[in-house]
């Protein structure tokens, strides 16, 4: 059985904190992984009402990219080993304000806290759990613009958005942080790493805002592959929900919530 525990998201479920973050506790194949750890301490408090203590529970810690909603949490735990991408630390800004969307700790900072392992390249956490490292952009309606700049004044595609890909019974469980490479891209890659082509399950942040054509493109890539469980979640935001509820009556997470296989 997989145990999927919403700690940090957009929405609370009742008697649960909640914040713009996302971070999921995840217990499979005798592992137990902390996904993510938003922006503050909310993903503490809520394991703490789900009768979990993360200091001790949490094997292994999987940052998903370098955004300040999904890592200053980890300000709040220490002394596990870490796994992102190489660029996760970079300075970042949102391109029209200027304002900072990094990580509040410096890499250093991080490596002093905890036991980092940087890979661009997929990473295989146990025989069934993959860390993606860096996704190509193979579709031609994803991650093709982006709203942030690097310190340089570069645009910042995050190149560090990756994701977890899950082996579960011969099909795959992806679980995106945030989908800056495209969710479908994500899913994509996920099948070429694991060499499983069924998916089962997909839940997180897609990064989808708008009724466009990216929504629409992935809601057909979702219905040609006949993913079973669909979840967007985080940075999904309500006018491409509707679209997917309208095609798949999707649940919408919250804190508190445990999905279970």
């Amino acid at each position: 059985m997989i145990r999927i525990s919403i700690l940090t998201d957009n929405r609370a479920g009742s008697g649960f904190l909640a914040e713009h973050g996302l971070s999921y506790f995840i217990e499979y194949d005798n592992t137990s992984i902390l996904f993510d750890a938003g922006n503050t301490d909310v993903f503490l408090q809520n394991a703490q009402k789900l009768g979990i203590n993360l200091q001790n529970a949490v094997n292994t810690i999987v940052l998903s990219h370098g955004h300040w909603d999904h890592g200053n949490g980890l300000q709040y735990i220490h002394n596990k080993p870490l796994i992102t991408h190489p660029k996760s630390c970079i300075k970042r800004y949102r391109k029209h304000s200027m304002s900072y969307i990094g990580l509040q700790q410096s890499q250093s900072e991080l490596e002093r806290s905890f036991t980092v392992r940087y890979s661009s390249l997929p990473y295989a956490i146990t025989d069934s759990i993959y860390f993606l490292g860096e996704i190509p952009r193979i579709t031609s309606f994803e991650a093709k613009t982006t709203n942030f700049v690097d310190e340089s004044n570069n645009p910042d595609f995050v190149p560090d958005d990756s994701a977890l890909a899950i082996r579960y019974n011969n099909q795959l469980i992806i679980i995106s942080g945030c989908a800056h490479a495209g969710i479908c891209n994500t899913i994509e890659y996920a099948k070429k790493v694991t060499g499983l082509k069924s998916v089962f399950a997909v839940l997180g942040g897609f990064h989808l805002k708008h009724p466009d054509e990216q929504t629409v493109q992935t809601i057909a890539y979702f219905k040609a592959h006949a993913i079973q469980h669909i979840y967007p979640s985080h940075c999904t935001e309500l006018p491409a929900l509707a679209l997917f509820y309208q095609e798949f009556k999707i649940r919408l997470l919250h804190t508190g919530m445990i999905l279970s296989w």
